[in-house]
């Protein structure tokens, strides 16, 4: 199932957003399906496309994995069209692909394959017009799948802990994001930097979220996530945080780094 256009409504070539950070527990599947649920709640017609062999996307927007036969893998390998992965989210303007476990193997069944750099670029061409943003869920590594990604991605979106040793991990995205738009895609650039899990009481979380900003003053979104235990439970519950705790810190965050993002990438419901 995919997003109908309205009637006499022009296409729009899909803003393909990754939403990259190579370090795990950072909040990064949190932030895609909450950032994707407030676009989408913007009047963008959205698709979010799960890169991670884990497949949390896809429980965490209570759509059940058991029994899915065409999943991101099935994408990148080529095996079946994009649109008979496309899944509805039960929420208006809201697509997903999900992933599965054998997302895993691609990266040896792919080995000696040409192109295989651009399997998920190429596979997303042909339904890119119908939505405004694609946001691509990409694994807590840099490998082949991750590659892929920034390689069909017009921008990068970096969900970061605020914690000292992010900082480090910053630094390697950064290098493998500017080697990927060296060599594979010089369209590539970073959309946002936010700031995750984010408390104010610390004096570290503070001193991180100003160093990012030395380092990335107009990368780096204003608004802090805060830590939240409600963020953490939302997902078990399959809803997006919105829905889950709709007056909460954490879902008031998401609404205004979703407007910034917005802003960012001059797109209009």
């Amino acid at each position: 199932m995919t997003v109908q256009q309205k009637p006499n409504e022009a296409p729009r070539a899909g803003i393909i957003i990754a939403c990259m950070n190579q370090k795990g527990g950072v909040g990064k599947t949190t932030s895609a399906v909450n950032l994707c649920g407030e676009f989408a709640r913007s009047n963008l017609r959205v698709l979010l496309i799960d890169c991670d062999a884990q497949g949390n996307a896809a429980t965490s927007l209570g759509v059940s994995k058991q029994n899915l036969v065409n999943t991101t893998y099935e994408v990148i390998m080529g095996t079946q069209p994009i649109t008979a992965a496309i899944i509805p989210t039960n929420r208006p303007n809201f697509d997903l692909i999900a992933a599965s476990e054998r997302l895993s193997g691609v990266q040896v069944e792919l080995v000696d394959i040409e192109r295989r750099e651009f399997r998920l670029a190429e596979a997303i061409a042909p339904i890119r017009s119908q939505y405004d943003v694609i946001m691509l869920d990409c694994p807590p590594a840099l490998g082949f799948v991750s590659v892929n990604a920034l390689a069909a991605a017009n921008t990068v979106c970096i969900p970061l802990q605020c914690e000292f040793l992010a900082l480090e991990g910053l630094a390697q995205l950064k290098n493998i994001i500017d080697r990927v738009h060296q060599s594979l895609n010089p369209k590539l650039s970073i959309l946002g930097v936010v700031m995750t899990m984010y408390d104010g009481r610390t004096n570290l979380a503070q001193q991180v979220v100003d160093e990012v900003r030395r380092f990335f003053p107009v990368h780096i979104c204003n608004t802090p996530i805060p830590r939240s235990v409600r963020a953490s439970e939302a997902p078990s519950y399959g809803q997006m945080l919105y829905e889950y705790d709709p007056e909460g810190r954490a879902t008031s965050a998401y609404q205004r780094v979703a407007e910034d993002l917005i802003v960012r990438m001059n797109v209009k419901g």
